[in-house]
């Protein structure tokens, strides 16, 4: 199993920007696909971003160059960081972890979740 931790979370103006973390523990994932997803009080779970072993990343439209997707191994943490930020980028942010070899781009491919962490994007 693996367990993972978010954190960097908080409130922000329009504009602004995060830098969430994301720590690994109870095996190394080094080898294994991550990702990030959010979900704002009444809507789904979004896609925002991933990264895979050998560092290919992807992007959706909606935060294509705004937000990177970085991790170190070393480390065992994933990051996300969050530049220009809007109000509709208001959500819970989800770190996970995939299993798979291939890139996936929805919540079911992936095996393992954080608990989460609070961004809110003030005008």
């Amino acid at each position: 199993q693996v367990q993972l931790v978010e954190s960097g979370g908080g409130l922000v103006q329009a504009g602004g920007s995060l830098r969430l973390s994301c720590v690994a523990s109870g095996r190394t994932v080094s080898s294994y696909g991550m990702g990030w997803f959010r979900q704002a009080p009444g809507k789904e779970r979004e896609f925002v971003g991933a990264i895979w072993s050998g560092s290919s990343t992807y992007y959706p439209d909606s935060v294509k160059g705004r937000f990177t997707i970085s991790r170190d191994n070393a480390k065992n943490t994933l990051y996300l960081q969050m530049n220009s930020l809007k109000p509709d980028d208001t959500a819970v942010y989800y770190c996970a972890v995939s299993v798979y070899s291939g890139m996936q781009y929805s919540e079911g491919g992936y095996n393992y979740w954080g608990q989460g962490t609070q961004v809110t994007v003030s005008s």
